[in-house]
């Protein structure tokens, strides 16, 4: 369910801060509080003759539009309060009084909401019965809707507008009459088409927690709504899918032009497009990524476009929502010059906060190729060395020592349940797994081979602090057995090994504090090590590290997660990390 909770429950309050923080974190910005007007300093503007641009709309869809003000973009918006359009004489005030005077021109972009459209076609009408030289631009790129539910409406008003006011914000920058930039502007929005997606509806900062249980029954937990709006307005159909199932449904509906319900553009193979992806608030950066990938793939595959950009972001949000809004823009001929290409207008530099920071035209057309593959990687070889293992007996010794751990991972997991969260269980059975898998890979005599196996499967299968502990602790210790290396085949005793063990355990002390006493796999280590350098026998050293993962029951964590998971019932249970060495120290003992 979308979160009932904010830090702020007055919406009113909430605008005006949020507005106001725009002055804090852009000084070249002002705030008209009264009227919810956020503008360009005059002081600020190097060219007060160029056309000034204004957007605006109801609050809640941050940044846009309020955070588009600056150079290079918008240069006022006009603000109502949380998805409510602002009245009509905020846009006249706006026009008439928080622009340059000297501005030949005032274009005003909308959104196709029926309260936008009225108030601000009021304010501009307003604004030219004062003499005001004013154009208005309504973005409708909105697919979900189609031509027969919309009606004489037509196509709502999405993150495409964020598109259409980059580019005649940059044209405005440029110089460029208010006709052309009007003209411009309805191009885009005439070869434009976006359409949503959310997994439930937003939250309204000063709703209650009842009625946003209500506003949830509308789609059921297992259901995505396709063609969502912005405001929480119903989609086009409510589905059950995965992501590739859900995005080769969304671009079918943006592109197919056999739909002639949605067919609102036509683009082809061979156009130049851009693509949006844009976050309506509560997607996180991981899971966006995620969707972009999807969907560039199955551009190409499906419908053979390469866009030439690719933006990502929250630029037109929709509160909290758990949704993103896919658009697509077909290059289409501004007929104003190669140096005023709609890329190159969205490609053009820009000083405001809420356009995200892309990189630069040059990144994206200098075609980076990657490298033939083994030109970036090579093999590591592993160095031969005279210290001798038996091959069979090593995996005859292994094999049940790791199948002893795999085993344990139920009790493991409990463990760490209990005192951590969860994962060490999980993390050592997915080691144990893997380095199983490649036994009966290690056929060589020479024990530094059998490490050129180890410590990469360990490295790659276990993650997590324990992950990386036994990747340095490996590592550590083939190199502390080159270093005891002879001039002669050698076989690797007991002896040697408790040597290499015990200056790998003080390798290890470069990386971490713990020692015996702190509920750490040290507890069952080092008394390993101990006994077995003092009796050179393994099993005796695996009775001891037993001891030694015993009684860390109760023992308080000075160390690692469980410091600050906290609860008691590290008096019941051992520390996770040294019961499951322990459990393979004895599994090895147990095979000589």
């Amino acid at each position: 369910m979308s979160a009932a909770k904010h830090y702020l429950t007055d919406p009113t309050s909430a605008v005006l801060s949020n507005l106001n923080s725009l002055t804090l974190t852009n000084p070249s910005l002002l705030l008209d509080a009264a009227n919810k007007i956020v503008y360009r300093n005059p002081s600020s503007i190097l060219n007060p003759h160029n056309v000034s641009v204004v957007c605006g709309g109801g609050s809640g869809h941050e940044p846009g539009f309020a955070g588009f003000v600056g150079d290079g973009l918008l240069t006022a918006c006009v603000a109502g309060t949380i998805f409510a359009s602002p009245g009509a004489e905020q846009v006249r005030t706006c026009l008439q009084h928080r622009l340059p005077s000297e501005s030949k021109g005032v274009l005003v972009v909308a959104t196709n909401y029926t309260g936008d459209v009225l108030n601000f076609g009021m304010g501009v009408e307003k604004a030219r019965a004062l003499g005001k030289k004013v154009e208005m631009v309504v973005v409708g790129d909105d697919v979900g809707v189609g031509r027969e539910r919309g009606g004489k409406v037509g196509r709502r008003g999405l993150s495409g507008t964020a598109l259409v006011v980059k580019v005649v914000g940059a044209l405005a920058e440029q110089g460029v009459g208010l006709e052309d930039c009007a003209r411009v502007g309805r191009l885009v929005v005439d070869n434009l088409v976006s359409l949503g997606a959310s997994l439930s509806r937003v939250h309204v900062p000063g709703r209650g927690i009842e009625e946003a249980r209500e506003e949830e029954k509308r789609l059921g937990p297992e259901l995505i709504e396709i063609g969502m709006g912005i405001h929480n307005e119903p989609g086009c159909e409510q589905v059950k899918t995965d992501l590739p199932g859900l995005v080769k449904i969304m671009l079918k509906q943006m592109l197919d032009q056999s739909d002639k319900d949605r067919s609102y553009v036509k683009i082809e193979k061979t156009d130049e497009t851009i693509l949006l992806i844009n976050n309506f608030g509560g997607v996180s950066n991981l899971e966006l990524g995620a969707i972009t990938n999807e969907v560039v793939i199955q551009l190409e595959k499906n419908h053979g476009l390469k866009p030439r950009r690719i933006i990502q972001g929250t630029l037109f949000g929709s509160l909290d929502g758990p949704g993103f809004i896919v658009s697509v823009l077909k290059l289409a001929d501004t007929k104003l010059g190669a140096g005023k290409s709609i890329l190159g207008l969205i490609d053009a530099p820009v000083n405001a906060i809420g356009w995200p920071r892309c990189v630069t035209a040059e990144t994206w057309e200098q075609n980076h190729k990657p490298p033939p593959l083994g030109m970036m990687e090579q093999e590591d070889e592993t160095e031969p060395s005279n210290l001798k293992l038996d091959p069979s007996k090593l995996r005859s010794t292994l094999e049940p020592a790791l199948k002893k751990l795999i085993a344990s991972e139920a009790e493991v997991t409990r463990y760490d349940s209990v005192v951590g969260d969860g994962d060490c269980g999980i993390g050592l059975k997915r080691g144990a797994e893997a380095i199983l898998k490649e036994l009966p890979s290690m056929t060589s005599d020479d024990a530094m081979m059998a490490f050129a196996k180890i410590c990469p499967t360990v490295e790659n299968n276990m993650d997590g602090t324990s992950g990386a502990l036994y990747a340095i602790f490996l590592n550590s210790l083939a190199s502390n057995l080159r270093a005891l290396d002879t001039s002669s085949p050698t076989p690797v005793t007991a002896e040697i090994w408790a040597k290499a063990l015990a200056m790998s355990i003080e390798g290890l002390g470069r990386y971490t504090p713990a020692q015996p006493g702190d509920r750490t796999l040290m507890d069952a280590l080092v008394p390993y090590v101990k006994v077995l350098q003092k009796t050179g026998d393994p099993k005796e050293a695996a009775k001891a590290a037993k001891v030694g993962a015993d009684k860390t029951k109760g023992m308080k964590a000075s160390l690692g997660r469980s410091v600050y998971v906290g609860g008691t019932g590290f008096e019941e249970v051992p520390d996770p990390g040294a019961y499951g060495l322990s459990v393979f120290l004895s599994g090895i003992a147990d095979a000589l």
